[in-house]
């Protein structure tokens, strides 16, 4: 009996899509053919490989009106944000204006004796396992400088978005991206782990936890193929006593609610001076009491349920553990009747927590925040480090040169000042410890999707 992957739509819990499972033997033929096109792939004219990749990106864009309502009922996200392909396209068009001069090789001597140079050359086939939760953004990240690079890509995606991979496949292939240039894979995780155990990729990109993190090492051991894992990630905010409370608390509020929480970049945990501590959580409550939750096709909705019931118990279960520990929630839960217990679930701001509490400790990716009251820097960077995670921190203050010397003692992949949440495609997309390894986007992601091959080249 065929094994079939199934979307259940957090909106009402129906089966939204499914499809069926690709067995080893099926799974091993597409990577074959990928292997096959991209040779002729990486030998076409670099701007050539541009182009393609560029239309086949407008080709998404072309088909938002359809894919907006598709991620609501995929995984929740209120229509009334309009999708996500501004940044899909933001991050594609850069790693296409950089890739020239990313690309090239490196000239160590060009003289009538000696040509010595560093080439950049494609991998061959990337498996790309891309999440649910910004489930365009995220792939492109890779997919976009991968083709651009002279690869062929595999796509594996997320069940939860199961149908995202399919578009963009097809998207590409019909702006002129040879079909096996670019394949999407339904997969489930054993059949992933022994393609990837039996060389079948030259790289492998992951985004997701910590534990599918492992299992890709796992997977990977011995083999010796490249990894890039972006993982978990508890990322603080911290508010000094110059900074604008107002500002602060609408873009870390946001940053920690918005796509009900379920951000990789998500503000998770925020410390703040006690000399701002009270005006912050003023506004911080004030803020969440506005957002209105319910059935993401709806305009009016501005926080949609999670992805899925079991990621909405995990946030519930660690509120009540907080709580029962000394927390103290401030938003009135009569504010919001639709938290039905499942996947639709009311906001939540805890004050009077610490460090032996999960929420403060542990990935939430749910819309609930920790609010700590700190007296000095010394003491927001040892709570911002005592982590097992580092992906951004986000720095409020008037004063540039404090951001950077804090910046400099906290163990983050990002340090943003007076911002947050943002992912910026001119640097490299990276994080530390529990985090993961390797970089997205930039220059640096030019260097992770390539191999350096070098040219010693005597003259006669």
């Amino acid at each position: 009996m065929t094994k079939t992957l199934k979307c259940i739509s957090p909106v009402d819990g129906s089966v939204f899509a499914e499809r069926p499972v690709a067995s080893q033997k099926e799974a091993e033929a597409v990577i074959a053919s990928a292997k096959t096109a991209q040779k002729e792939w990486a030998v076409r004219p670099l701007e050539e490989r541009i182009k393609l990749v560029m239309a086949g990106v407008a080709k998404i864009g072309e088909q938002n009106d359809e894919i907006v309502p598709e991620l609501a009922k995929m995984m929740g996200r209120p229509v009334r944000y309009g999708g996500e392909f501004g940044g899909f396209n933001e991050r594609a068009s850069h790693m296409a204006k950089i890739a020239e001069e990313s690309l090239k090789p490196i000239i160590a001597e060009e003289s009538d004796n000696f040509e010595r140079r560093i080439e950049k050359e494609p991998h061959g086939v990337i498996l790309v396992i891309a999440p649910w939760n910004y489930p365009y953004m995220t792939a492109i990240n890779t997919v976009a400088p991968a083709l651009i690079a002279g690869n062929a890509v595999i796509l594996k995606h997320a069940t939860q978005t199961l149908l995202v991979g399919e578009r963009m496949a097809s998207a590409f292939a019909e702006a002129g991206v040879p079909a096996e240039v670019f394949q999407n894979l339904f997969l489930d995780h054993d059949t992933t782990s022994h393609l990837i155990a039996g060389r079948n990729f030259g790289f492998v990109n992951f985004t997701g936890s910590v534990g599918g993190g492992r299992a890709m090492e796992i997977a990977a051991a011995g083999t010796f193929t490249g990894l890039g894992l972006e993982l978990g990630g508890k990322d603080p905010g911290y508010v000094m006593d110059d900074a604008d409370v107002e500002a602060a608390a609408e873009t870390l509020i946001d940053g920690a609610m918005f796509n009900s929480g379920q951000c990789c970049c998500g503000i998770e945990r925020i410390y703040v001076h006690s000399s701002k501590y009270d005006a912050f959580v003023k506004k911080a409550v004030e803020i969440v009491s506005g957002y209105k939750l319910g059935n993401p096709l709806d305009e009016k909705t501005t926080i949609g349920p999670m992805a899925n019931v079991r990621f909405a118990e995990l946030v519930r279960k660690q509120v009540a553990d907080a709580v029962e520990h000394g927390a103290k929630p401030m938003i009135d839960a009569s504010l919001f009747p639709e938290d039905d217990g499942g996947a639709y679930l009311a906001p939540q701001i805890l004050v009077d927590v610490n460090h032996d509490m999960e929420v403060m400790r542990e990935e939430s990716f749910g819309p609930v925040v920790g609010i700590m009251k700190v007296e000095s820097d010394e003491e927001a960077i040892r709570l911002m480090n005592d982590s097992h995670y580092g992906l951004t921190a986000s720095l409020w203050t008037q004063d540039p040169a404090r951001a950077a010397k804090l910046g400099a003692q906290i163990e983050t992949g990002t340090v943003f000042m007076n911002r947050a949440d943002y992912l910026d495609p001119a640097l490299c997309w990276t994080g530390c410890k529990d985090t993961g390894r390797g970089g997205a986007l930039s220059e640096i992601g030019y260097l992770n999707l390539t191999r350096p091959k070098s040219y010693h080249l005597k003259k006669a």
